[in-house]
């Protein structure tokens, strides 16, 4: 490695130059030279194509019936030959590649016109003889043009056709890094705006954090806590009572003898969906929850509900605990009183107004992250053209360094 040159892609170019302008220079001159003599050419191929057709428009005009046939067949000829000389495209940037399409479709134009020349003008005989024979000295002289801008081209010019390709490959180089640096410029836009936006979040979450800790609305937020806290307490409480409410349940379902009344089995299915809420909406004593464990003991008893012997046992002990030891009364006192609470301050002014502030701010959060999101999906999009670049950029290195290597026999490394 200690004996290859080490450039930057800036540098490459200029010494490229350097060392390859006594080849390249004096090729590429000839070449736009050789364009600019096929342009003349072509052009004067077009106005004598053009005199044709003057010249043949004004005889069909004067309707002689010896010439007219032959007039008309030489306007159509020159229509053509115009036609085909539009078609030639003259590169505006004379390139290896350029240089050799111009070559091939002028060529491909003079072959059929050559062929046209052959076969209509011995038929356009002896008429217009002056004419033919002036635009046959330009289509000779651009058919000589043409060979020798197509023997350059196979001779001279394709030598230097790696070179010519090796500078346009830096040049896109270059134009390619470009590119790089403007996407780093996006990126790091994006991630300071990422930035500014996730610092806003973070801020307006910490105003919602305040506002649920203050007064009221932080009171209800307590409540909430503590009846989150007693919905698993009372849910704890009847987890004995479970799987024979289910059971209880099927039986009043099938009709076989549950006792249970409309308002009782409607009671006892909110114990089953939410036993805070049927809990807690009892009236002092729970009447109704004693009622229903009353006729569950009963069809337990009477063998009506297939439990096995440990679940009875528990049970049993539950709705002993809770109909003669009273162990709910507690818990259902401070359920209710939770709820009273919660309905209170849930009511009162302070709470509404600070709700429709945590609202608004919790919009501004929801936009705020939409904003992130997006912000977000362009960063992706940016990293991932950003590592496409980088590859590309490395391709043309490569390809730059093998070329110079394939031209000049030197090896060359591109930072």
């Amino acid at each position: 490695m200690s004996d290859v040159a080490k450039f930057s892609s800036k540098d490459i170019k200029v010494w490229l130059e350097r060392e390859t302008g006594s080849i390249f220079v004096p090729v590429h001159v000839k070449a736009q030279k050789l364009v600019e003599e096929m342009r003349k050419a072509v052009e004067s191929l077009t106005e004598a194509s053009k005199m044709l057709l003057d010249n043949s428009a004004k005889e069909i005009e004067r309707r002689n019936m010896k010439t007219y046939g032959r007039a008309r067949a030489l306007n159509k000829l020159a229509r053509l030959f115009l036609d085909r000389m539009h078609l030639i495209k003259v590169p505006d940037k004379v390139t290896y590649d350029s240089f050799s399409k111009f070559a091939q479709e002028t060529q491909k134009a003079f072959a059929v016109t050559d062929v046209d020349v052959r076969n209509w003008f011995p038929r356009i005989s002896p008429f217009f003889i002056l004419d033919r024979r002036r635009f046959l000295a330009t289509f000779i002289r651009a058919k000589e043009t043409l060979k020798e801008l197509s023997n350059f081209s196979a001779k001279e010019y394709v030598k230097t056709k790696t070179l010519e390709e090796t500078f346009l490959l830096i040049e896109k180089l270059r134009a390619i890094e470009q590119q790089l640096e403007n996407l780093k410029a996006q990126r790091t836009k994006a991630a300071e705006e990422k930035g500014s936006v996730e610092e806003e979040i973070a801020e307006t979450q910490q105003k919602i954090v305040d506002l649920k800790s203050k007064g009221s609305i932080g009171q209800l937020s307590q409540t909430g806590s503590e009846i989150e806290a007693l919905c698993s307490e009372v849910k704890h409480s009847l987890q004995h009572l479970q799987k024979p409410f289910i059971k209880l349940q099927s039986l009043a379902a099938h009709g076989e003898g549950s006792g249970l009344t409309p308002e009782e089995l409607g009671k006892l299915n909110r114990y089953l969906e939410d036993p805070f809420e049927a809990f807690s909406t009892e009236t002092p004593g729970h009447p109704l929850l004693r009622q229903i464990l009353l006729k569950l003991n009963r069809s337990i008893s009477e063998g009506k509900l297939k439990l096995k012997p440990e679940k009875v046992r528990k049970a049993e002990q539950a709705i002993d605990n809770i109909l003669n030891k009273n162990s709910l009364a507690s818990l259902h006192q401070r359920c209710t009183d939770a709820i009273l609470r919660k309905t209170r301050l849930s009511a009162s002014e302070e709470v509404a107004i600070v709700q429709q502030d945590l609202s608004k701010l919790q919009g501004r959060v929801e936009n705020m992250m939409r904003k992130k999101g997006i912000i977000e999906t362009e960063e992706s999009s940016i990293q991932r053209i950003h590592n496409e670049t980088l590859e590309k950029i490395r391709n043309h290195k490569s390809e730059i360094e093998k070329n110079i290597f394939s031209f000049m026999g030197t090896q060359v490394h591109i930072d």
